[in-house]
């Protein structure tokens, strides 16, 4: 395992935990910067649209230039902005320091993504990335409750001052460890948005917003469900929710492993276990312990996908990766929103605490359907699309759906 993995692991980790450690500091926040809850909640969802904004404009605009520099730009960028959280005077101050964060959230990722994969072996890609995204899970895991616990003993900004250690850190880890990368020769943004002209990369990306927006849909709600149908304490649920983030570490791992054997294959069978898990949780949510299963299995099986959905997309855009892995992770992110709108809707119409687990179960189901769909097409004697090298077509060898 080259080493710089470990450094983008690392930048990854600070991301995730500028993401989610504020989660459990909001009432901290609203309380030393004079607004409501509400309010202060905007914090995370513009964090979140921020991070879709950036994954795609950003990502365009540094499509030219040497990538590693790019990472070193991405981690300056994230330094900045939550220095700027740490010492900000009001809400508007720390609103503007998390965007700045948030703009190379998607950016960092959709580049490390191509980085991480150029350091292994070919068979070895997706296991590279889900170690690069193992940082965001291992956040994911210890974002809340240290960001928390952190926050409520040493004030919140305690949390974005630990957040800034961490992306220096990671900024020496990148300048040290990572191999130079250059931009293939005649690489060039008009070559980078030719991949979207190809099916296989929409298939990709509406994969991607279809499983995640089935997950973290009913993600989203699952306080609801854990206290109100299966009977749990509040005061257990974020630790519950530690064993939902223990389930997507070592689901993104696995998930990696299976990709690197047969990509779309997997990629099938995960998602329909997922589908099968909500669906599963729905029904014996009234039990505590299958409950606890269930959601130990939500978050390996749905986090199983992250990296062969990035890896696919980076296939079909093999000379221009940077900018679809990029637009991939901002699919992540629209789906997260679009599952939680949908779930939102069931509870909504009065279909009670479980309705998102199986609006999630039928999201997850049309992207299954929709990657069956394109996997045959692959395999279905279709002409190979062609790859775009500076905007020009030349043509490319399309492997068949194992990867």
């Amino acid at each position: 395992m080259p080493i710089g993995l470990l450094a983008l692991a690392l930048g990854g980790f600070g991301i995730g935990l500028t993401e989610f450690g504020i989660i459990g500091l909001l009432p901290e926040v609203a309380a030393d910067l004079n607004v409501t809850e509400p309010v202060a909640g905007h914090l995370v969802s513009g964090y979140a649209l921020s991070v879709a904004v950036g994954a795609i404009a950003l990502t365009a605009a540094i499509a030219r230039f040497d990538r590693k520099k790019v990472l070193l730009a991405l981690m300056f960028l994230f330094v900045a902005g939550n220095l700027i959280s740490a010492i900000a005077p009001d809400y508007w101050v720390l609103m503007g320091g998390r965007i700045v964060a948030a703009l190379c959230h998607g950016a960092f990722f959709g580049v490390g993504s191509v980085v991480a994969a150029d350091m292994v072996a070919p068979n070895r890609r997706a296991g590279a990335i889900a170690l690069m995204f193992g940082g965001l899970t291992a956040a994911n895991v210890l974002g809340v409750p240290l960001g928390t616990l952190l926050g409520q003993q040493l004030g919140w900004r305690s949390t974005f001052w630990a957040i800034t250690v961490i992306g220096v850190a990671a900024l020496a880890g990148i300048r040290l460890l990572v191999p130079v990368t250059p931009v293939p020769a005649g690489a060039s943004l008009r070559g980078e948005l030719g991949a979207f002209r190809r099916p296989q990369v929409w298939v990709s990306a509406t994969v991607s917003v279809l499983a995640f927006g089935g997950m973290f849909g009913a993600f989203t709600y699952i306080a609801f469900t854990l206290t109100e149908v299966s009977g749990f304490a509040a005061t257990t649920v974020p630790w519950l929710l530690v064993l939902f983030g223990a389930g997507t570490f070592v689901g993104n791992l696995a998930g990696g492993k299976a990709a690197d054997r047969a990509l779309n294959p997997a990629l099938i069978v995960i998602l329909a276990l997922l589908a099968a898990v909500l669906a599963l949780f729905a029904l014996t949510a009234r039990s505590q312990p299958m409950t606890v299963v269930s959601l130990v299995l939500m978050g390996a099986i749905g986090l199983a996908t992250a990296p062969g959905l990035q890896l696919r997309i980076m296939k079909y855009a093999q000379d221009a990766p940077a900018l679809a892995s990029g637009a991939n992770i901002a699919a992540f992110n629209l789906g997260n929103a679009l599952g939680a709108w949908l779930g939102g809707l069931a509870l909504a119409a009065g279909h009670g605490f479980t309705s998102p687990l199986w609006v999630g179960a039928g999201t997850t189901v049309a992207g299954l359907l929709v990657l069956v769909a394109g996997s045959i097409r692959t395999r279905g004697g279709h002409a190979p699309e062609p790859a775009v090298q500076g905007g020009a077509d030349v043509p490319t060898r399309t492997t068949g759906s194992g990867a």
